[in-house]
C-alpha cells in the first residue's frame, strides 16, 4: 500500500483547464534543460556592449584556453538569452544574457495539443486537449500524436528512450492520461491495472435532464466488426463487462453534467453508456447526439490517481472542468 499521496501541480495555464497540478520532485534528466539552469550548475553574464560570442567568452572565462572555450561552445553549453548558440561570431547586444552551463543545454520541444503534468524515470502524466490522437491508428500515417511527440521529447534528452502506451483517450476527449517510459512499468501497469488504478473520473456534458441523480450502468460491451462501433449486448458474458458509475453535478432541462467514474476501462464505454440511459454525450454523433452544444465532444478526463510502478507512491492528478462545459448552464442576461 502506497505510505502518501503526492498532489501535483500544471506548470501549463491552459484557460480551458487550468490543472491544479504541480511537477514532480523525482523528475530527472541529465541534459539541463535552459529552464532547469541554476547558478549551482551554471554561470550568467550580462552583455555590457556589442560584440561576438567568442571574444565575449574569451574575456569571461579567461582563465581557460580557447581551445577549451571553443569545446564549451561546440558542445552546447552556451546560451543567450534562454537559445542555445553554437556560433563563434554569433552577434551580441547590449543588456543580452549570456548563460554558461557544466552540461550540454538542452532546448525542450514545443508540445501541440497537450503538456506534460508530471515525469520521472518510470512514467510521463499528460493532459491531452480534443482533437489530438493517443496513438496513430494507422503507424504508416504521419499524424501529429501524443505518443508520438512524447518520443520525440524523451529522444531529445537520450536517442535510445523509448515510451510504452499503458491506456488510451479518445481522440475528441480530453484531460489526464499516462505512459510508461519502460517496458517494465508498461507490464506492471497493465498487468496490475484494477488495482494500481484508483480513481479515474470523468466528466461528461450530456443531452437532456437526467433524472436520477446517480447511478450505475452496467452492461456487456462488443464492437460491430464492420462500423467498429460499441454497443451493449442484451446477452449476459457476451463481451466484455462495464461498470460506469455517475452522479449529476448541475442539470437543466436541455443538458446534465454528470461527474462519472469508471469500474472498468472498456473502449467508448461513456459513450457507450450514455446512450444507453438515453442521454447521449453532447457532440457526439456516433453514438446518438443530436446538438452541437459546445462544438466539441462533451467528455473530460478529470482525474487519474494510480500506484507508482517503482516506487509505489499513489500519485493523484485533477484537472478543472473545462470552461465550455459551463455554458449551457449560464444564465442569459435580462432582456431591457
Amino acid at each position: 500500500m502506497p505510505k502518501k499521496q503526492s498532489k501535483h501541480q500544471s506548470p501549463n495555464k491552459n484557460p480551458n483547464h487550468n490543472p491544479k497540478l504541480k511537477m514532480s520532485k523525482s523528475q530527472t534528466h541529465k541534459p539541463v534543460s535552459i529552464k532547469a539552469v541554476t547558478e549551482a550548475n551554471a554561470r550568467q553574464y550580462t552583455v555590457k556592449e556589442a560584440t561576438e560570442l567568442l571574444p565575449f567568452l574569451l574575456e569571461k572565462l579567461s582563465g581557460a584556453g580557447r581551445n577549451s572555450v571553443k569545446a564549451t561552445l561546440a558542445r552546447g553549453q552556451v546560451s543567450v538569452n534562454g537559445k542555445a548558440v553554437t556560433a563563434y561570431n554569433h552577434p551580441l547586444l547590449p543588456e543580452q544574457t549570456v548563460t554558461i552551463s557544466k552540461e550540454k543545454i538542452v532546448e525542450n520541444i514545443p508540445l501541440a495539443g497537450m503538456s506534460i503534468l508530471h515525469e520521472d524515470e518510470d512514467v510521463i502524466v499528460i493532459q491531452k486537449d480534443t482533437g489530438l490522437l493517443s496513438i496513430a491508428t494507422n503507424p504508416e500515417e504521419n499524424q501529429i500524436t501524443a505518443y508520438r511527440q512524447l518520443t520525440a521529447h524523451v529522444r531529445n534528452h537520450d536517442p535510445k528512450a523509448r515510451i510504452f502506451v499503458v491506456h488510451r483517450l479518445d481522440r475528441d476527449t480530453s484531460g489526464v492520461m499516462m505512459f510508461a517510459k519502460n517496458e517494465k512499468a508498461q507490464q506492471h501497469l497493465q498487468n496490475t491495472w484494477q488495482d494500481s488504478v484508483k480513481e479515474r473520473t470523468y466528466v461528461a456534458l450530456v443531452e437532456g435532464l437526467v433524472k436520477k441523480p446517480e447511478g450505475t450502468i452496467s452492461s456487456w460491451l462488443k464492437e460491430h466488426a464492420k462500423s467498429l462501433k460499441m454497443y451493449s449486448t442484451p446477452y449476459p458474458n457476451d463481451g466484455q463487462h462495464a461498470v460506469t458509475h455517475y452522479k449529476t453535478l448541475q442539470a437543466n432541462r436541455s443538458f446534465s453534467l454528470l461527474e462519472v467514474n469508471l469500474e472498468t476501462g472498456r473502449k467508448n464505454q461513456i459513450r457507450v453508456h450514455m446512450q444507453d440511459i438515453g442521454h447521449p454525450v453532447v457532440g457526439d454523433k456516433k453514438y446518438g447526439s443530436k446538438t452541437k452544444e459546445i462544438g466539441r465532444l462533451g467528455l473530460h478526463a478529470r482525474v487519474l490517481a494510480f500506484v507508482h510502478p517503482t516506487t509505489g507512491e499513489l500519485l493523484r492528478f485533477e484537472t478543472n472542468i473545462p470552461k465550455l462545459f459551463m455554458n449551457p448552464f449560464r444564465e442569459l442576461p435580462a432582456k431591457k
